[in-house]
C-alpha cells in the first residue's frame, strides 16, 4: 500500500478534490488551515483570523495502480499554484 501527501493552498482545495475523484482515488483525508515553517522561515499568525496563507493537507491511502492517475491529475495544479507531493509507503497495524 502506498501513502500520498499533498500539501498546497488552501484555497486551490476544491480543483485538487475534484482531481483527485477524476484520478479515482479509493478516499482522502483533509486536514484544512495547515501551516508550518517552509523556506521562508516564517509561520504566520495572521492565518488564524484571517485564512491568508493556510495550506490544506490531503492524505491518499491506495494501491500502485492507482498513483499514476494522482501525479496526472495533480501535478499539473501542484505546478501551477505550487504545493509539494509526496509518495511513501504504507504498512497496514
Amino acid at each position: 500500500m502506498k501513502r500520498v501527501d499533498l500539501i498546497f493552498g488552501e484555497r486551490e482545495l476544491d480543483q485538487m478534490l475534484k482531481s483527485l475523484e477524476k484520478a479515482e482515488v479509493p478516499g482522502y483525508t483533509v486536514m484544512k488551515h495547515v501551516t508550518g515553517r517552509g523556506p521562508e522561515r516564517v509561520v504566520s499568525e495572521d492565518m488564524e483570523f484571517t485564512g491568508l496563507g493556510a495550506n490544506a493537507h490531503v492524505i491518499i491511502f491506495c494501491e500502485q495502480d492507482v498513483i499514476e492517475r494522482i501525479k496526472e491529475n495533480t501535478m499539473p495544479l501542484l505546478n501551477y499554484y505550487g504545493g509539494v507531493a509526496y509518495l511513501s509507503e504504507a504498512t497496514n497495524l
